[in-house]
């Protein structure tokens, strides 16, 4: 109900504010100025008290004065606003359910380790978080890598199910899908190679526009470390050394990865990469149509991590790919992650 609640301010707050330009206005956490207004009127309209400060309570005493004058109205027009304020949230929560699997099937016991801001452990999170799948969390500290010592693969991410081992994003979320949903077999799903090429086409290009992104000058490569620090398994001192020595190697790496891939300008490449995505859609809300498939998952899940980061808001504000993006950050919902 929350998320359904978060979806329909989000729909009347673009119905209040209009979007300026070809920019797409997105709800959440760190979304741009546009965004940030239109919730922050939608607070002020809904639950407006006044500040702390004794300034007038300009909303509450128009209202009590337009009561004063025609309470009838206003309870009518009060009452129908919450009425459809309700039953916009109920359509919404309707429209993106998700779709948690039985629950004889889902596992007993998942372990992720991961590095918070690696994009191909947030490929694994935002499967598991669509699917209801409950996971405890191990970051592992990429210096030492202590936390994985005890297994023959050195990476991440690493999802233990149950007591087996799986590694590589893709086949985890291959093997751990049939074991969720068995009755989605490779010959029962019309579109699976639509499905499949996206997918691909993730892990092949979209994965390596980021970096050349995050790091492509000094202040966003601080930025990045700031984020990778603040929410990575470091030592006092192992944060700061990374966070000024990395942000100034990865730096110069991404100057490297930019002849890899023969990026020319990192946005634009950026850019070109998110509106490739927003014509695969077609006009669909999903790939998957109506409900998200493994490829939206993977889409979204890459890009999490660098949403909120400069150049992640960039993308938003120069492509049409923010709509699609609230709608999955609606749909994934709240994390199933369990917390230690």
């Amino acid at each position: 109900m929350r998320r359904a609640q978060g979806l329909a301010s989000y729909v009347l707050g673009r119905a209040l504010v209009p979007a300026s330009g070809g920019s797409a206005a997105v709800a959440g956490a760190g979304a741009g100025a546009a965004t940030a207004v239109q919730h922050r009127l939608l607070q002020v309209t809904w639950f407006s008290s006044g500040s702390s400060s004794g300034r007038p309570r300009w909303f509450s005493q128009s209202v009590a004065a337009y009561v004063g004058r025609s309470a009838r109205p206003v309870s009518l027009a009060v009452a129908g606003a919450v009425s459809f304020s309700l039953t916009a949230s109920l359509l919404v929560q309707d429209a993106y359910a998700k779709e948690p699997p039985s629950p004889e099937l889902v596992p007993k016991d998942v372990v992720l380790y991961q590095y918070e801001a690696c994009p191909f452990c947030n490929k694994v999170k935002a499967f598991l978080d669509y699917y209801d799948v409950p996971y405890k969390v191990v970051e592992v500290n990429p210096i030492s890598k202590k936390e994985i010592k005890w297994s023959d693969y050195k990476k991440v991410p690493i999802l233990m199910v149950d007591g087996e081992q799986m590694v590589d994003s893709s086949d985890i979320i291959n093997k751990l899908g049939h074991r969720i949903h068995p009755e989605k077999s490779v010959d029962s799903v019309p579109d699976e190679d639509e499905e499949k090429k996206w997918r691909g086409w993730v892990d092949s290009h979209l994965v390596h526009m980021l970096s050349p992104n995050i790091y492509r000058n000094t202040s966003e490569a601080l930025e990045s470390f700031d984020y990778i620090t603040s929410n990575g398994n470091f030592s006092f001192t192992e944060r700061i050394t990374v966070k000024y020595a990395g942000a100034a190697a990865m730096y110069f790496v991404s100057k490297n990865l930019k002849k890899k891939y023969n990026i020319t300008d990192e946005r634009a490449a950026l850019y070109e990469a998110a509106e490739t995505w927003v014509d695969a859609l077609n006009g669909r809300e999903f790939l998957g149509g109506s409900k998200p498939n493994l490829a939206d998952l993977a889409v979204f899940g890459v890009l999490r991590p660098i949403r909120y980061l400069r150049s992640g808001r960039d993308m938003v504000d120069h492509t049409g790919i923010g709509e699609w993006y609230t709608r999955m950050e609606n749909v994934v919902g709240e994390s199933s992650r369990i917390k230690a």
